[in-house]
């Protein structure tokens, strides 16, 4: 530990204050993306033990999955509040505060007596967690130079698109060969001893300037609406949309208070969340790109386990190993990374990362109800690596011709962007999911007539397996089962139309890498 003399207005000399003696790089890096690691990991893991969790309390899967949206609700709140919070505690109280709440908030889940008590914990949870993501971000761009901002990208990467990856992984075998609360439980022990390296090892803010007013209106109008957006985008499909009443008045709300709040939040002198910067040119391409990354990423991390576990009947665990080598191949990119994104042109590499985000994506469109578990595999594996390939050199390129008092902001607001279009996306891929499969069944239950012969000798083949009944019930059990067979097949057909959606959305984005503006590095301070 160093100390510092602080000296007042009148020149008497305060007693000496200690301050963190500066820790290596590889340490702070490390003290940071623990937390954030693991807030993600239980973020992801908490999705595939939904079912486990509404058993266990005798709740309906719908009632249960207010675990996950009180979660989003309470993140995507805070997560654009990052900056000021910083600004306004210091980054030494805020990182202890918020990993403590992020802390007590998995111990009240783990041993939570009911599923309201859970909801509580999440909400907590939520809370701790949310400023995680972009407060790492900010720290390691401050603290690397820029000639390492690769490595440090890549270190990013790992606590965030790892371990989300790893989630439903590591949530299945819990659930399968556990109980659901050691998915809380192991982060207990990862928050003290957070707490207690950033104690040691993460420096005070120095240039840090203290906000002297509180934006109640714009934090009020932020609430407002991320909420009710949260809540309309959660329940939408559940409740049929824009058909229930509550839906639309929901989706007014959160229509007037998002207009409301860009209109206060650029108007007014001291904003709890900074819109213009929005202005860099970087942040506003880069935050298009990263967005439309996560959308791509979340919605076959939701869809795969999903068609796995609905139509071929894979158990949680085996659907969450299905996204295993996509964190193998993550792994070895993060690995060769760096000196790529030093060496060669970072649009270059965001192309080409959106390239295989296609190319993988289009491959998910082929699925059938006879592939092997193998069929995944390389799928997975290129996504992995067009997930590296454009997260890296974007989450680089997005803060990096942003002031150093303002990259805490700047990542709360690209946080946010993401955490939101991402919402979106996943909800509407399950809708379209479900709508869909309403279409093809339509086209699809045509065959099922009559008149159609191939239909007839199918139908008559399999009443004579029920032989053993009477004839007329036979023919009745035959007929049900080749209905589910055609709306297995009506459900097939809806996740590769949107596999198919989202493939072209990569082709189309392989472009825009190339409108970010790459620093010459003989003009940045090192």
């Amino acid at each position: 530990m160093t100390t510092t003399e602080v000296v007042t207005q009148t020149g008497n000399p305060l007693p000496k204050i200690k301050t963190p003696k500066e820790a290596p790089l590889w340490l702070v890096a490390f003290t940071i993306l623990l937390p954030t690691s693991f807030a993600m990991l239980a973020t992801s893991a908490t999705n595939v033990a939904i079912p486990y969790i509404a058993g266990y309390f005798g709740s309906t899967v719908d009632e249960a999955n207010w675990v996950i949206t009180i979660y989003m609700i309470a993140n995507a709140i805070l997560i654009p509040l990052t900056g000021w919070l910083e600004n306004y505690m210091g980054r030494v109280l805020f990182l202890k505060v918020f990993i403590t709440i992020f802390t007590i908030g998995s111990v009240i889940c783990a041993f939570a007596p009911s599923l309201n008590f859970l909801v509580v914990g999440r909400l907590i949870q939520g809370i701790g967690g949310g400023p995680m993501m972009p407060i790492s971000q900010a720290i390691l761009i401050a603290s690397f130079p820029y000639n390492k901002r690769g490595q440090a990208m890549a270190l990013f990467a790992l606590a965030v698109m790892v371990f989300s990856i790893m989630g439903p992984t590591f949530g299945g075998f819990i659930v399968d060969n556990s109980a659901w609360q050691w998915i809380y439980l192991a982060n207990i022990p990862v928050g003290i001893f957070s707490v207690v390296l950033v104690h040691c090892n993460v420096a005070e803010l120095k240039d840090r300037v203290k906000p002297d007013k509180v934006d109640y209106v714009g934090f009020i109008a932020l609430v407002l609406w991320l909420m009710s957006m949260q809540i309309v985008l959660d329940k939408g499909q559940q409740y049929n949309w824009f058909d229930c009443t509550w839906i639309c008045w929901l989706s007014g709300v959160s229509l007037f208070s998002f207009i409301f709040f860009i209109i206060w939040e650029l108007e007014y002198h001291s904003p709890i969340v900074n819109l213009r910067i929005f202005k860099d040119k970087n942040f506003f391409i880069g935050t298009i790109l990263g967005s439309s990354v996560n959308m791509i990423i979340y919605v076959t991390i939701v869809l795969l386990p999903s068609f796995l576990q609905s139509l071929m009947g894979y158990t949680a665990m085996l659907s969450g190993m299905s996204l295993a080598p996509r964190v193998f191949s993550c792994i070895v990119m993060l690995m060769i990374i760096g000196p790529m994104v030093e060496f060669l042109d970072n649009r270059i590499l965001i192309a080409s990362g959106f390239f295989f985000l296609g190319l993988s994506t289009i491959m998910y469109a082929n699925l059938n109800l006879g592939i092997s578990f193998n069929y995944v595999v390389l799928p997975n594996i290129l996504m992995g690596i067009g997930v590296i390939l454009v997260f890296i050199p974007v989450s680089a390129l997005v803060l990096g011709t942003l002031p150093k008092s303002q990259l805490s902001a700047g990542a709360g607001l690209h946080s946010l962007c993401k955490c939101v279009m991402t919402a979106f996306v996943v909800s509407m891929s399950s809708t379209l999911v479900a709508r869909l499969s309403q279409v093809h069944q339509t086209y699809l239950v045509h065959n099922l007539s009559n008149f159609n012969l191939a239909f007839q000798m199918r139908l008559h083949s399999m009443a004579g397996n029920f032989m053993q009944f009477a004839s007329n019930y036979a023919t009745h059990k035959a007929g049900g089962l080749l209905y589910r067979q055609m709306l297995s097949q009506a459900r097939l057909m809806s996740y590769v139309d949107v596999f198919e959606m989202f493939a072209l959305i990569a082709f189309i984005l392989i472009p825009f890498g190339f409108l970010l503006k790459v620093p010459k590095r003989d003009s940045v301070k090192k």
